[in-house]
């Protein structure tokens, strides 16, 4: 069964956003997702420096059935992506919440937040999907 911890935020677009406070927020694709996908071969996403626009394309990943589309689950500048999926884009896979994360991202202020769901509401929108 699919896991979503409590203290993460997540878009409609099956993205996730860690808040550890301050203004730099850590995003990565949900269980839900990666499960989907099956086994993640490459990961594309931009370097350090490029602004990105919640609910707008900045990446995507490839996996043996098809490559996805990422979506910015908020906007800001990116400020790291995760070097070791250059070489082990499984992680986003086999530890999609922890080692798997996959770009950094530095908000304007609290509101970029604004329109995110908590783990039950993505449960939820997770269930009227697959309905």
């Amino acid at each position: 069964m699919p896991y979503y911890p409590d203290d993460l935020k997540y878009s409609k677009d099956h993205e996730w956003v860690a808040v550890p406070g301050g203004r730099r927020v850590r995003v990565g694709v949900t269980d839900f997702a990666q499960t989907q996908l099956g086994d993640i071969v490459f990961v594309d996403v931009p370097e350090a420096g490029r602004d990105v626009e919640a609910g707008e394309s900045f990446g995507s990943l490839e996996s043996v059935k098809a490559v996805s589309e990422l979506y910015a689950p908020v906007s800001g500048r990116v400020t790291a992506r995760n070097p070791e999926l250059d070489s082990e884009p499984e992680l986003v896979n086999t530890d999609p919440y922890g080692d798997g994360w996959i770009v950094e991202i530095e908000i304007a202020g609290a509101d970029a937040l604004d329109g995110l769901l908590d783990a039950a509401q993505y449960r939820d929108h997770i269930a009227a999907e697959s309905e």
